[in-house]
């Protein structure tokens, strides 16, 4: 598959369907996750994948130099409008060099990897991920938990947001979850359709891939309330890994 998300990420109608709605979720998880942390005031921290920025204008808020990254151009270009002198925003893609040595905490939330066609990307976006974290920096890693998903992949679904109507079809193979959306618009001459793909990656998967670039995961979390971590039962495989 050609890469989907570069299109998709810069439509208006991908933020309408995952965006536009309620942040008490997001906001309740990361106030849990930094009351856990406990990141020193001032600290630098870097939000990988960050769309339009609404997670790093809440990091930055609660008093961290905080830079959003993201393969979108458009969404920076949003994002943007909400720099200060403790939040800053860049296009990036995450498989390419960037900073090194330089921060203390790496975020990536709500399961914004695992979108690359080959294992080397991923093994690329990682290794660029670890090289921006100082020594004894961390890194958190919020992604979908591949078998409770599997467990319960609602195949087919419907929903309407302001004008526009979205058809959703899921299904998966032995590597890749998909997703189809097909959507109309009255601004819209004809149905639009985007196929989404992200990596089955497993608990295993994730280990490997850090400890080839020096990380060592220290927690596994398996909700936004930080319980513990189930194969089957948690919906979220929360990793949280420690740079040599």
């Amino acid at each position: 598959m050609k890469e989907w998300y570069k299109d998709w990420f810069n439509s208006e109608y991908y933020h309408k369907l995952y965006f536009e709605r309620d942040e008490n979720e997001a906001r309740q998880f990361i106030d849990k996750l930094l009351q856990h942390l406990s990141p020193k005031p001032g600290s630098l921290m870097l939000d990988i994948a960050c769309g339009r920025g609404r997670h790093s204008k809440f990091l930055a808020s609660k008093g961290y130099d905080v830079t959003g990254i993201d393969i979108s151009g458009e969404s920076i270009v949003y994002a943007k409008q909400f720099e200060t002198d403790h939040l800053h925003f860049f296009q990036h893609d995450m498989r390419l060099p960037s900073w090194i040595n330089y921060f203390d905490y790496a975020f990536n939330f709500f399961t914004s990897f695992g979108y690359f066609n080959t294992r080397r990307e991923h093994d690329d976006a990682m290794r660029t991920i670890s090289q921006s974290l100082r020594p004894s920096g961390l890194l958190l890693f919020d992604y979908l938990n591949v078998h409770y998903v599997e467990d319960r992949l609602v195949h087919n679904e419907e929903k309407t947001i302001g004008e526009t109507h979205y058809e959703i079809h899921r299904w998966h193979d032995e590597k890749y979850f998909y997703k189809k959306i097909i959507l109309t618009d009255p601004k819209l001459d004809a149905p639009f359709a985007f196929t989404e793909k992200v990596a089955k990656f497993s608990l295993g998967d994730f280990t490997d891939m850090l400890s080839f670039q020096k990380m060592q995961v220290t927690e596994v979390f398996g909700d936004y309330q930080l319980n513990r971590y189930d194969v089957r039962k948690t919906p979220r495989m929360i990793i949280v890994a420690k740079k040599a």
